[in-house]
């Protein structure tokens, strides 16, 4: 089932079904398929680490072990900091209304994007004419997003026009300006988290 986003503007609540934008969806997909010598279809395989047993596709899985080696549930674990002290999580998006504040165009595009929705109406609710005033004006909405609910929001701007609306999640981006003659350097690489909603057995 779908879930519902609540988006609040000017003292009303708007209820809405994002639906996610993906490059397959706008670009298509290629499927590569090989076959042997005999024109059999061909299967991945992983070999294990004995260097003789092939595991075929679904005989691998992903499992959180303590420091004895010894299988635990991933939902008993509490993030901590460097020091061990407890961090405190946020709640999913979804959980309750999330009031929109105007934003600049300068926030929205020193945004790295992580992904893409269509906001939709929720079920049977009336078409999104509250929101789509407001964005055809060419205004520019955002409010902290978190998919599942985790340590941190990720950035979530609201765009679009009289015809659509889009919400945009994302991390700010942090950019360092350099003349034309200057040597820009790049002290640290970060890696991008992906929210478990993302992942998908394909990527692995």
């Amino acid at each position: 089932m779908p879930r519902i986003l609540t988006l609040s503007i000017d003292g009303e609540e708007i209820r809405l079904t994002p639906v996610k934008i993906d490059r397959e969806k706008l670009y298509g997909g290629v499927e590569i398929e090989a076959f042997d010598e005999k024109g059999k279809p061909a299967a991945i395989r992983v070999l294990a680490a004995d260097g003789k047993t092939l595991i075929d596709k679904g005989g691998t899985a992903l499992a959180t072990l303590d420091e004895n080696g010894s299988s635990i549930d991933r939902r008993t674990l509490k993030p901590v900091d460097a020091n061990g002290e407890p961090v405190e999580t946020v709640p999913s998006s979804f959980d309750a209304p999330n009031p929109l504040n105007k934003a600049s165009a300068e926030d929205y595009l020193s945004n790295l994007v992580k992904s893409v929705y269509l906001l939709t109406p929720a079920g049977d609710e009336e078409p999104l004419d509250l929101l789509q005033d407001h964005l055809d004006t060419g205004q520019i909405y955002n409010f902290p997003f978190s998919y599942r609910g985790g340590l941190e929001y990720d950035n979530a701007f609201v765009v679009g026009s009289r015809s659509s609306a889009f919400m945009v999640v994302g991390r700010q981006a942090d950019l360092e300006f350099v003349s034309l003659n200057q040597e820009a350097v790049l002290d640290s690489i970060e890696e991008q988290e992906i929210s478990a909603d993302e992942i998908d057995f394909e990527t692995l």
